[in-house]
């Protein structure tokens, strides 16, 4: 399923700054960064269950927040993109 992983993350102090690092990269190892604090994340439900886990353990549940859409199986439809930064197809197999 695609899940759309949305955060914020108070960074006035450097544990916030830490945290936001933190959460960045936890988001790249399950998909693609689509915005700055936006990540396309093509998951199963185990792995979404997982990815949630990682990323609450992480934030500050009263200064940060985390949101999470998902879009499911048949997601194709229901995205349109706009302007610069084109997104890659993440069941396609990626060549370097």
């Amino acid at each position: 399923m695609l899940v759309l992983v949305t955060y914020d993350v108070n960074t006035t102090s450097k544990n916030g700054q830490k945290r936001l690092r933190k959460v960045a990269k936890i988001c790249q190892n399950y998909g693609q960064r689509v915005q700055n604090s936006v990540f396309e994340c093509l998951v199963n439900s185990t792995q979404y269950a997982t990815l949630k886990i990682e990323l609450t353990n992480i934030i500050d549940e009263k200064r940060d927040s985390l949101r999470f859409y998902r879009l499911g199986n048949n997601y194709q439809g229901k995205i349109e993109h706009i302007g610069v930064k084109e997104s890659i197809d993440l069941e396609e197999p990626l060549i370097f």
